[in-house]
């Protein structure tokens, strides 16, 4: 039997029961592939991230309940945020490497923790009537950038009231469904399906702001943005855009602690 121990965190908020969940298990050699992604499936969050020790960090690996994933921020925060607090990690950068290159935390304040990500592409094109038709309302403009399509909306009213058919949704050719338009009371606000990845809705996606913050970055004509993701768990994160790469900056609480015996 082997013994894999396990974090449960809330990412991108300071409040238990806010924030988007995570499972954190770090772990000294890779399991099997298999084994992974029946853990992920057991935890059932929308993320269970695995990191090894590489190099002068770590390599780490991202898992929802039905597939591996390329990027996670809110999994990648909780993981440092498990480094930081209780795994005894004492440099104030923490560098993972995954599939898309290298990932870099740092502590910005005693609270805050701040991810480096690569910046996204986006394309704008021509939306599928499977889009509008799931969402139940048709964006002002849609584009795609990876597994990701982004629809932009006129208001925060209209992120708040949309009501998505996720059966519909699965007919859309993206993976993942981005919706976001200014904000009332930030810069911006967004919400994120993924049906077809095993997530209705994601309580809040670090990896959706890589495409979000470079967009309305150039929209509001400013570099520095506050955002929140609008699910009802709502993720509150500070942005920056540096060009090819974005900050994105959060808090993070610990949940649980145990054990998996495998």
């Amino acid at each position: 039997m082997t013994t894999v121990k396990i974090y449960q965190v809330d990412a991108f908020t300071n409040e238990l029961f806010r924030g988007n969940p995570a499972a954190v298990c770090p772990l000294n050699h890779w399991l099997p592939e298999e084994k992974m992604q029946q853990i992920a499936a057991e935890n059932n969050l929308s993320e269970t991230a695995f990191f090894v020790p590489e190099k002068e960090g770590f390599h780490i690996r991202w898992f929802t309940p039905l597939i591996e994933v390329e990027l996670c921020g809110h999994a990648t925060l909780a993981s440092a945020h498990v480094l930081f607090h209780h795994e005894g990690y004492e440099k104030e950068e923490i560098i993972f490497y995954c599939k898309v290159g290298i990932l870099k935390v740092r502590k910005k304040n005693a609270a805050l923790l701040s991810l480096d990500f690569p910046s996204s592409e986006i394309t704008e094109v021509v939306p599928s009537i499977y889009l509008s038709k799931s969402l139940g309302k048709t964006p002002i403009a849609y584009f795609t950038s990876g597994v990701f399509g982004m629809a932009v909306f006129k208001n925060e009213n209209d992120i708040l009231t949309i009501s998505p058919d996720f059966d519909a949704m699965t007919n859309v050719e993206e993976k993942v469904i981005i919706i976001t338009s200014v904000g009332e009371h930030v810069d911006f606000v967004s919400r994120v399906f993924g049906p077809k990845v095993g997530i209705n809705e994601d309580p809040v996606t670090g990896s959706a702001h890589t495409r979000l913050i470079p967009f309305w970055a150039e929209k509001l004509k400013k570099q520095k943005l506050n955002a929140i993701q609008l699910s009802e768990r709502k993720g509150y994160l500070e942005c920056e855009n540096l060009g090819s790469r974005v900050l994105i900056s959060g808090e993070a609480v610990t949940y649980m602690i145990g054990n998996i015996y495998i």
